[in-house]
């Protein structure tokens, strides 16, 4: 009796152990090797480490200015106002893999989340133009043919210069946007939450990538690169310039539309491969 209790005693040690050692070996993962299917973090919400400007200028500028404020990443233009901007990549790439991300940004700038970017910002863009005739949830190629499948446009509503409410505009046919599944204006609005943090999750698989997007729950499009179908995009072009893998990047978009002194912040950046 007294050896089948040790015995009992030891396998309930042992495996509490393993189960205590198992997640403190995850948390350092951020900044080494996962193991397939875990979550890690991409950003420790203190620093810069894991992360680089683009190294030479793009059609954005010369970077951006991008600062840890708050436990976020935020971007604006440098100097403010200037039309210099830029993107902030992962010196990590990713090929199959979900990500999520929280986001809360000013109302006017244009930003983007990119998902296998090399360093020119060439990439497959998660729309985040947070602006009147914006979009944030539908796919753009950035740098690969400026073809995207946004299914309608999001407009803001201010009062006292702050905004209060969106609304869904300008929907398209499914002959226009091309999307495999596209939520309605009605949806997007319902879930976004006005001045507060919103979380996207993207999923990106395949070779020709099936690209998923939802923002705090709610599904925004698919899109299908290997069906895809406008005059803008060749799958094989695409694949040729991005490869399997590339960083994920937030932007800073460059030129005139970004209003003088206006901030994006992005935080909880959490990624696993699949």
């Amino acid at each position: 009796m007294h050896s089948n209790s040790g015995t009992v005693s030891r396998r309930t040690f042992l495996k509490k152990t393993t189960a205590t050692t198992a997640a403190v070996v995850a948390l350092p993962l951020a900044k080494s090797v996962a193991a397939e299917g875990d979550w890690i973090k991409l950003f420790d919400g203190k620093t810069l480490d894991g992360w680089h400007k683009n190294p030479k200028r793009i059609g954005h500028g010369t970077g951006g200015k991008w600062i840890v404020e708050g436990g976020a990443i935020v971007g604006e233009q440098d100097p403010p106002g200037s039309g210099n901007g830029g993107i902030l990549l992962s010196d990590r790439k990713f090929g199959d893999f979900e990500v999520k991300i929280d986001m809360n940004h000013d109302w006017g700038p244009c930003s983007g989340f990119f998902l296998r970017s090399n360093d020119k910002g060439q990439c497959f863009q998660v729309m985040v133009d947070f602006h009147d005739a914006g979009n944030v949830g539908h796919i753009y190629g950035e740098g690969t043919g400026a073809f995207n499948n946004r299914a309608f446009d999001i407009n803001g509503q201010m009062k006292d210069g702050k905004l209060v409410a969106i609304t869904g505009d300008n929907v398209r046919k499914p002959s226009e946007h091309g999307c495999v599944y596209t939520c309605t204006p009605g949806e997007w609005v319902k879930a976004w939450r006005v001045g507060k943090w919103n979380t996207l999750k993207v999923r990106c698989v395949g070779k020709y990538p099936r690209i998923t997007t939802w923002l705090n729950g709610q599904k925004i499009c698919k899109f299908d690169g290997a069906t895809f179908n406008q005059s803008q995009y060749d799958r094989k072009k695409v694949y040729g310039i991005l490869g399997d893998k590339g960083s994920i990047d937030v932007k800073v978009h460059g030129g005139g539309g970004w209003p003088k002194g206006a901030k994006v912040r992005w935080r909880n950046i959490l990624v696993r491969e699949l």
